[in-house]
Protein backbone atom coordinates (compact mmCIF):
# COMPACT_ATOMS: atom_id res chain seq x y z
CA UNK A 1 0.00 0.00 0.00
CA UNK A 2 1.31 3.77 -0.50
CA UNK A 3 1.92 5.89 1.66
CA UNK A 4 -1.11 8.32 3.01
CA UNK A 5 -0.57 12.03 2.94
CA UNK A 6 -2.83 13.88 5.64
CA UNK A 7 -3.28 17.97 4.57
CA UNK A 8 -2.67 19.98 7.87
CA UNK A 9 -5.43 21.34 9.50
CA UNK A 10 -4.19 24.82 10.21
CA UNK A 11 -1.01 27.12 9.43
CA UNK A 12 1.12 28.34 11.92
CA UNK A 13 3.35 31.40 11.57
CA UNK A 14 5.08 34.48 13.14
CA UNK A 15 2.59 37.34 13.70
CA UNK A 16 4.45 40.25 11.95
CA UNK A 17 3.67 44.03 13.98
CA UNK A 18 1.96 46.75 11.24
CA UNK A 19 3.31 49.62 12.02
CA UNK A 20 3.89 51.14 15.24
CA UNK A 21 1.00 49.89 17.25
CA UNK A 22 2.42 47.79 19.46
CA UNK A 23 4.67 51.01 20.58
CA UNK A 24 1.83 53.28 20.77
CA UNK A 25 -0.33 51.34 22.65
CA UNK A 26 2.53 50.32 25.35
CA UNK A 27 3.29 54.29 25.90
CA UNK A 28 -0.70 54.77 25.84
CA UNK A 29 -1.18 52.23 28.83
CA UNK A 30 1.76 53.37 30.47
CA UNK A 31 0.59 57.25 30.24
CA UNK A 32 -2.55 56.29 31.52
CA UNK A 33 -1.67 53.83 34.60
CA UNK A 34 0.21 57.03 35.79
CA UNK A 35 -3.00 59.00 36.01
CA UNK A 36 -4.94 56.34 38.33
CA UNK A 37 -2.14 55.92 40.74
CA UNK A 38 -3.15 57.42 43.65
CA UNK A 39 -0.89 57.61 46.89
CA UNK A 40 -2.57 56.26 50.42
CA UNK A 41 -0.76 57.09 53.56
CA UNK A 42 -1.94 55.25 56.38
CA UNK A 43 -1.55 55.70 60.16
CA UNK A 44 -2.36 53.61 62.97
CA UNK A 45 -3.99 54.85 65.89
CA UNK A 46 -2.99 52.84 68.56
CA UNK A 47 -5.04 54.11 71.54
CA UNK A 48 -7.92 53.65 69.08
CA UNK A 49 -7.06 50.11 68.17
CA UNK A 50 -6.96 49.27 72.09
CA UNK A 51 -10.07 50.69 72.63
CA UNK A 52 -11.66 49.01 69.75
CA UNK A 53 -10.28 46.04 69.99
CA UNK A 54 -8.98 45.42 73.42
CA UNK A 55 -11.56 42.34 74.08
CA UNK A 56 -10.91 40.57 70.51
CA UNK A 57 -6.49 41.04 71.32
CA UNK A 58 -5.21 37.03 71.33
CA UNK A 59 -3.60 35.54 73.90
CA UNK A 60 0.86 36.56 73.07
CA UNK A 61 3.13 34.22 74.22
CA UNK A 62 6.61 35.61 75.28
CA UNK A 63 10.13 32.77 75.12
CA UNK A 64 13.13 34.57 76.89
CA UNK A 65 15.98 31.71 76.45
CA UNK A 66 18.81 31.92 78.46
CA UNK A 67 21.73 29.32 78.56
CA UNK A 68 24.65 30.33 80.65
CA UNK A 69 24.81 33.30 83.01
CA UNK A 70 28.50 33.76 81.98
CA UNK A 71 27.81 34.57 79.05
CA UNK A 72 24.61 36.62 79.00
CA UNK A 73 24.66 38.18 82.60
CA UNK A 74 21.59 37.83 84.56
CA UNK A 75 21.06 41.54 85.10
CA UNK A 76 20.96 41.69 80.91
CA UNK A 77 18.49 38.65 81.22
CA UNK A 78 16.22 40.47 83.78
CA UNK A 79 16.02 43.56 82.07
CA UNK A 80 14.44 42.10 78.84
CA UNK A 81 12.30 40.53 80.73
CA UNK A 82 10.68 43.66 82.59
CA UNK A 83 10.76 45.27 79.33
CA UNK A 84 8.80 42.60 77.78
CA UNK A 85 6.38 42.69 80.55
CA UNK A 86 6.05 46.61 80.54
CA UNK A 87 4.65 46.23 76.91
CA UNK A 88 1.24 48.15 76.49
CA UNK A 89 -1.03 45.23 76.31
CA UNK A 90 -3.48 43.64 78.09
CA UNK A 91 -1.70 41.65 81.34
CA UNK A 92 -4.20 38.84 81.56
CA UNK A 93 -3.10 38.09 77.91
CA UNK A 94 0.31 38.30 77.91
CA UNK A 95 2.29 35.28 79.31
CA UNK A 96 6.32 35.60 79.91
CA UNK A 97 8.38 32.43 79.98
CA UNK A 98 11.91 32.49 80.98
CA UNK A 99 13.74 29.26 79.50
CA UNK A 100 17.27 28.89 81.44
CA UNK A 101 19.09 25.68 79.62
CA UNK A 102 21.20 25.61 81.83
CA UNK A 103 19.35 25.72 85.39
CA UNK A 104 21.63 27.90 86.91
CA UNK A 105 20.52 29.30 90.28
CA UNK A 106 22.01 32.45 89.95
CA UNK A 107 19.10 33.06 87.09
CA UNK A 108 16.70 31.89 89.07
CA UNK A 109 17.62 34.29 92.10
CA UNK A 110 17.96 37.25 89.65
CA UNK A 111 14.46 36.48 88.33
CA UNK A 112 13.17 36.32 91.66
CA UNK A 113 14.84 40.06 92.37
CA UNK A 114 13.51 41.26 88.90
CA UNK A 115 9.83 39.78 90.41
CA UNK A 116 10.15 41.82 93.03
CA UNK A 117 11.51 44.94 90.99
CA UNK A 118 8.62 44.76 88.62
CA UNK A 119 6.24 45.53 91.30
CA UNK A 120 7.84 48.66 91.45
CA UNK A 121 8.58 49.40 87.67
CA UNK A 122 5.73 48.57 85.74
CA UNK A 123 3.36 50.86 87.53
CA UNK A 124 6.12 53.24 87.50
CA UNK A 125 6.73 52.97 83.35
CA UNK A 126 2.62 53.02 82.90
CA UNK A 127 2.15 56.06 84.88
CA UNK A 128 4.88 58.18 83.01
CA UNK A 129 5.08 56.37 79.74
CA UNK A 130 8.46 55.15 80.27
CA UNK A 131 10.67 54.55 76.44
CA UNK A 132 12.74 52.62 76.50
CA UNK A 133 10.63 50.09 78.33
CA UNK A 134 13.49 48.08 79.55
CA UNK A 135 15.02 49.83 83.28
CA UNK A 136 18.73 49.80 82.08
CA UNK A 137 18.20 51.69 78.91
CA UNK A 138 15.82 54.33 80.18
CA UNK A 139 18.11 54.90 83.64
CA UNK A 140 21.41 55.46 80.94
CA UNK A 141 19.45 57.50 77.97
CA UNK A 142 17.57 59.52 80.71
CA UNK A 143 18.17 61.87 83.57
CA UNK A 144 15.17 63.01 85.73
CA UNK A 145 12.95 65.25 83.77
CA UNK A 146 9.92 65.70 86.52
CA UNK A 147 9.11 68.91 86.72
CA UNK A 148 7.24 68.52 90.35
CA UNK A 149 8.67 67.64 93.43
CA UNK A 150 6.31 64.17 93.71
CA UNK A 151 7.26 62.41 90.60
CA UNK A 152 10.87 63.78 91.08
CA UNK A 153 11.03 61.44 94.36
CA UNK A 154 9.36 58.79 92.89
CA UNK A 155 12.23 59.03 90.00
CA UNK A 156 14.47 58.85 92.68
CA UNK A 157 13.20 55.98 94.57
CA UNK A 158 12.84 54.12 91.47
CA UNK A 159 16.52 54.32 90.38
CA UNK A 160 17.36 53.53 93.89
CA UNK A 161 15.19 50.14 94.09
CA UNK A 162 16.74 49.50 90.65
CA UNK A 163 20.02 50.06 91.74
CA UNK A 164 19.43 47.52 94.89
CA UNK A 165 17.96 44.78 92.65
CA UNK A 166 21.10 45.43 90.47
CA UNK A 167 23.44 45.08 93.43
CA UNK A 168 21.85 41.97 95.34
CA UNK A 169 21.93 40.25 91.77
CA UNK A 170 25.62 40.85 91.23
Amino acid sequence: MGEERHLPLFETTRAKAKGKGPVQFSFYWFVTQASRWSRVYRHTFKDRLSERYENVLPGVDIFVCTADPIIEPPMMVMNTVLSVMAYNYPPEKLSVYLSDDGGSQLTFYALLEAAEFAKHWIPYGKKYSVEPRSPAAYFVTTASDADDSQSQDQYQAIVLCCENTAVEVQ
